[in-house]
């Protein structure tokens, strides 16, 4: 897993494309509020700290920096996943959050930032799962079941990825979160589910082995945020995204966060 985060920081920092000048060189946004709304099911992008009840994670401190160098204050609200793009479309909030993979039929509906991360898609299971290996094996395991969200980038790699491209197999169990997907992975109630290795690796490492990645990764996703349709806070935010890059500010991030902390520790 180590390899794979390494990966990301990789392609994160050889995505930087402004200079340290320019990155000095920000809009001011003269201390307005912005409401952001999250889903704080995604660690260790977004969620709640079992220790504190606080709500951290990298999504956290980029947007808590990001207003920090825009000069704007953030209220932070939550939302369940399948209800944030038509909320954010509607404008009910100004920005959202969860690791939201940049996609054209998305972009019907919101607009997107630029991407801050790349992460790439894995099967994650049970730690004593040996029925199965990957995707094909997990085709043809019959019983198996896959837990997912409608909708969401998962959802569509186990339809058309990994099962028979019919978007209503009664092997597609759903639910409402990310996190109750796992849950439901956990008691058995599925055999796998389908993540990036941004949550897999979060949830593997608090689990004490109970859960595992296995196969190849399933191609790449990059994640963005989004606004309402023609919101003026594409470009700033933007603006600060490339700056963050280029000063390696997203790359001590995903230090912190896919290296160095440990969920659950």
């Amino acid at each position: 897993m180590r390899k794979v985060f390494a990966v990301i920081l990789g392609l994160v920092a050889g995505l930087a494309f402004a200079s340290i000048g320019q990155a000095a060189d920000l809009p001011d946004l003269g201390g307005k509020n912005i409401v952001v709304v999250t889903e704080n099911a995604y660690p260790p992008l977004q969620f709640i700290d079992p220790k504190t009840g606080n709500q951290i994670g990298w999504e956290y401190d980029a947007m808590n920096e990001i207003a920090k160098r825009l000069n704007f204050k953030v209220e932070y609200q939550n939302i369940s996943w399948d209800a944030m793009i038509q909320a954010v479309s509607d404008g009910q909030y100004n920005l959202g959050m969860t690791g939201i993979t940049i996609k054209d039929e998305r972009k019907e509906k919101v607009d997107f930032s630029d991407a801050y991360m790349r992460s790439e898609m894995f099967m994650l299971v049970r730690g004593d799962e040996n029925r199965f290996s990957d995707g094909k094996s997990f085709g043809a395991f019959k019983d198996g079941l896959v837990g997912a969200q409608a909708g969401t980038t998962p959802f569509y790699v186990a339809v058309y990825n990994v099962l028979d491209g019919n978007e209503q197999n009664p092997r597609i169990k759903l639910f409402e979160t990310f996190g109750a997907s796992v849950q439901a992975l956990k008691t058995g109630d599925v055999d796998l589910v389908l993540t990036d290795g941004t949550a897999g690796k979060g949830y593997v490492a608090a689990s004490g082995g109970g859960l595992k990645l296995i196969g190849e990764a399933m191609g790449t996703e990059d994640f963005g945020y989004i606004f309402p349709k023609g919101s003026d806070l594409v470009a700033p935010i933007n603006a600060a995204i490339a700056a963050m890059k280029a000063d390696g500010t997203i790359a001590k991030l995903n230090k912190k966060w896919f290296l160095d902390y440990k969920l659950g520790g």
